[in-house]
């Protein structure tokens, strides 16, 4: 890597870093205010790959019907969601690692898990390409 990369790379990680941060504090209160179509703005539209429970999820469209069939309706279904742990790596100008614990508390399947994220800057803002989740569901 030159010099220069290197140098640039360092200027741009902390902006990077608060951006990408950003995107995830708004999909987390999207989320919790029932705001699916929000929550998906985080990703790349149309083609994030979303894999979870050993599946792939078809794209973006997919995976925000399967957000309103499994979570959609009143708040007590939906339950809350925290993002935590937040790691990142940038990997370039226009590409990070992000790697995060979340939990869902309440709702019909509150869970515990981690997220892997690619995280890509297309069009001049950060969203996920590729997002893998490892939960297990706790018991309340």
């Amino acid at each position: 890597m030159s010099l220069a990369l290197a140098l640039a790379l360092l200027a741009a990680t902390p902006s990077a870093e608060g951006e990408i941060r950003e995107v995830i504090a708004k999909m987390e209160a999207a989320w919790n205010r029932g705001d699916f179509r929000g929550y998906m703005e985080g990703f790349k539209n149309p083609d994030v790959i979303f894999v979870s429970r050993g599946e792939f999820q078809r794209d973006w469209q997919g995976t925000l019907d399967h957000y309103i069939r499994d979570y959609g309706g009143n708040p007590e279904r939906r339950g809350r969601l925290h993002f935590s742990d937040i790691r990142i790596e940038m990997l370039s100008d226009d590409a990070a690692q992000l790697i995060s614990r979340y939990r869902l508390e309440g709702g019909e399947r509150p869970q515990d898990g981690i997220n892997t994220r690619l995280m890509r800057k297309v069009d001049g803002r950060w969203v996920i390409a590729l997002n893998h989740v490892s939960s297990k569901e706790v018991t309340q």
